[in-house]
């Protein structure tokens, strides 16, 4: 092979070598951007891409997923003098790669040292209780302000969440003591409350007791009194059926009245629970010729040939001797 061949092989080599150095293949989720002469030119987006050899070469190799960057623990002294330990994360994507490479150096710690900042800041200006009662507020007021300080970067920050919060030893154990005060407090006021609806309950049934007892009472004169006006509208009828009678000239219903007050009037007296014993009067003859005269009346009413039983007395009366 003569020296001529020898070049041509060489210059054919280098001719390769350029044209690839020249092909450029940006994986997906990167963008890399091309300096010439050292000056930023353009951005190179995933995929197949060609540059200029020797003149154009790659500046810096971005990544344009979302990252996140873990914030610290760093101590936070609160608005009332209480100082507590805070650590938390943040997620944020480069969405221009030429700003985030040639507008600020070592674009992950400046997010950092950002957010810490702000952490104390935005942390600084609340109340303990509000610091650990209200985290949703402080991460969208944290958000809301290194976002809008990295956006220059060309950099988008999606979320800012704290992560922990912690209070001195001390503190928590009053807090603790305070929590467990407070649950005591609201136990016995729900067991207050509930012997005070025990005692409303009880006293409300009491009183519908009270009432169904005085309808009972109520109603029991109502028909008692029903009962003794019925019986008294019987007797009034039968002394006026007597009082008939004995105008007619019929003794016989004068006895039998007489002796029907005189049966029951010796009825209660043997009913008295006083009375152990009964004494008979005298006069027995007397009650027997009473007795002959309801046969007389009760024969006069039903007639000789009829038998007595077949029949209803008359209210207030008994029933005829079967005898």
């Amino acid at each position: 092979m003569s020296p001529f061949d020898i070049v041509i092989l060489l210059v054919v080599f280098l001719a390769i070598v350029i044209v690839i150095s020249g092909v450029k293949t940006v994986p997906q989720g990167f963008t890399w951007t091309v300096e010439r002469f050292g000056r930023y030119t353009r951005t190179l987006t995933p995929g197949l891409n060609l540059i200029i050899p020797i003149v154009d070469r790659i500046g810096r190799k971005m990544n344009i997923m979302e990252q996140v960057i873990d914030v610290p623990q760093q101590e936070v002294i609160t608005k009332d003098n209480a100082t507590v330990t805070v650590d938390g994360v943040a997620f944020f994507q480069v969405f221009d790669a030429a700003k985030a490479s040639y507008e600020v150096a070592m674009l992950d710690e400046a997010i950092l040292k950002l957010t810490m900042t702000n952490i104390r800041s935005v942390m600084g200006g609340m109340d303990l209780d509000q610091i650990l009662s209200h985290r949703d507020i402080i991460n969208e007021r944290l958000l809301h302000v290194v976002d809008a300080a990295v956006s220059a970067w060309g950099v988008k920050v999606n979320r800012i969440e704290i992560k922990d919060i912690v209070p001195p030893a001390d503190l928590v154990a009053s807090m603790n003591r305070q929590m467990k005060a407070e649950r005591e407090k609201r136990a016995e006021i729900l067991t207050a409350e509930g012997q005070r609806q025990s005692a409303i309950l009880r006293a409300e049934g009491e009183k519908q007791a009270q009432i169904l007892e005085a309808e009972g009472r109520r109603e029991a004169a109502f028909r008692e009194a029903e009962g003794r006006e019925r019986m008294a509208e019987a007797e009034a009828k039968a002394t006026t059926m007597v009082s008939e009678a004995v105008s007619k000239g019929d003794i016989a219903a004068l006895n039998y009245f007489v002796a029907e007050k005189y049966l029951q009037a010796f009825g209660e007296i043997a009913r008295a629970p006083n009375q152990k014993i009964v004494m008979l009067p005298m006069e027995a003859t007397g009650i027997l010729g009473s007795l002959a005269g309801i046969t007389e009346l009760a024969r006069a009413t039903y007639g000789p040939n009829q038998t007595p039983g077949t029949a209803v007395p008359p209210v207030g009366r008994p029933p005829a001797d079967r005898g």
